[in-house]
């Protein structure tokens, strides 16, 4: 919990909240858009080749209204399964988990080429917090969590990390079941009702609000319309553009 002694001021939103736990993607790292152009080329390299099998022609995958709604915030598997299925196709499981690999790997070259930066607006908050003495924990479904905290220097003011690897080895299942959260809670040592969850994934702020976490906030990173009553109507409490606006000056 944060002291008079911080010196540190604590948003509003998040006064009485005992602990944050934050998704990375989207989040803190502007990852989000480098996950969907690979899920992209990955999709529609996939589906252009089961032309062949029939007539009917299908429409390519959607870097925003198809990403959010079957990809974003799912582990891999889950998110190929979900919109392939979205387009009537009958897959086995390897036909699956081919595009699913074929999307790692575009994934894996950006990330070794490029690395990803961390959102600015993001760095004040977690600071603040971090300074105020508000434990924060990352999670997420990527495996790539770690990777990326530390590409982007904020590693070390998160007090708890639940990656992919953590999820697998503990057979976690995926959003929009909580339990990725419940677990960064756990380890956090705070009752996921004190503490707040951060999300940009529809599936996302649907496990916040599951798992019964006293706050869900979205972050509507596309402004596109319809994405702000999306994240509300799926469990979000409050929405953002961004976290630098949880830090506005008071009134």
């Amino acid at each position: 919990m944060a002291t008079e002694e911080s010196g540190t001021a604590v948003p509003r939103a998040l006064r009485g909240t005992a602990a944050v736990v934050l998704d990375t993607d989207g989040v803190i790292t502007d990852s989000a858009r480098v996950h969907a152009a690979a899920w992209k080329t990955a999709f529609d390299a996939f589906l252009q080749e089961r032309r062949s099998d029939g007539p009917r022609e299908q429409r390519p995958f959607d870097l925003r209204d198809d990403y959010l709604r079957y990809v974003d915030g799912k582990s891999r598997l889950d998110g190929a399964a979900s919109f392939l299925s979205s387009r009537g196709l009958r897959l086995t499981e390897a036909e699956v988990q081919a595009v699913a690999d074929h999307k790692e790997r575009l994934f894996t070259e950006r990330l070794r080429e490029h690395g990803i930066d961390a959102y600015p607006g993001t760095v004040r908050l977690l600071r603040t917090l971090h300074h105020s003495g508000i434990p924060l924990a990352a999670a997420s479904a990527s495996r790539h969590a770690r990777e990326l905290l530390e590409h982007a220097g904020v590693l070390d003011l998160f007090d708890a990390l639940v990656d992919g690897g953590e999820a697998a080895r503990l057979h976690l299942p995926g959003k929009p079941d909580p339990a990725l959260f419940l677990e960064a809670t756990r380890r956090l040592g705070v009752p996921a009702a004190r503490a707040a969850v951060v999300e940009d994934a529809l599936a996302g702020v649907e496990a916040g609000r599951r798992g019964g976490f006293g706050l869900v906030i979205g972050v509507d990173r596309t402004h596109a319309p319809g994405t702000r009553a999306a994240l509300l109507k799926h469990g979000a409490d409050l929405v953002v553009d961004d976290l630098a606006e949880l830090l506005a000056p008071e009134d």
